[in-house]
């Protein structure tokens, strides 16, 4: 038997590669009079035939990647997957909404343009979801006559 044939065999023996068999070379005539499968198993206890352990694949490279964007960085236009709304939660993008729209109601209260029952009015529609943006708010309050002049109601003919 050939030492190519041992090789194979042990490889369909141990379910590893042929490349992965290492033979000693001073050894090699007794690996030749091996011709059980019992004989080979006892050559590998006595360490002639050695099986070199599986190499893994290295993540170093991929440690690295990730402690650079944890600092922010690899974020630009040519990393992002995705369209723009995929990239943030739905809860992210309602609480910035929400957010800018009792920013701005806060603001026209502040300013008085508006009184504090219109303003008490906007903020629970702002909770239901009523306006998608600030835009809509001011047309709500334009249709209705809502907004305040020097802190009186708007008039019919203006």
């Amino acid at each position: 038997m050939k030492l190519k044939n041992r090789k194979e065999t042990i490889a369909r023996m141990y379910g590893v590669g042929k490349s992965r068999i290492l033979f000693d070379p001073g050894q090699l005539a007794e690996i030749k009079k091996a011709i059980t499968k019992s004989d080979i198993r006892s050559l590998i206890a006595a360490g002639t035939i050695m099986i070199n352990p599986k190499k893994g694949q290295s993540r170093i490279r991929a440690r690295k990647i990730k402690s650079q964007k944890s600092k922010g960085r690899r974020k630009g236009l040519g990393s992002k997957k995705g369209k723009k709304y995929s990239r943030i939660t739905a809860k992210q993008r309602w609480m910035s909404q929400v957010r800018t729209q009792r920013t701005f109601v806060k603001r026209l209260k502040e300013n008085n343009k508006v009184n504090l029952l219109t303003y008490r009015n906007l903020y629970s529609m702002i909770k239901n979801n009523r306006f998608r943006s600030i835009r809509l708010i001011k047309l709500y309050l334009e249709e209705n006559k809502l907004f305040l002049h020097n802190g009186k109601p708007q008039k019919e003919g203006r």
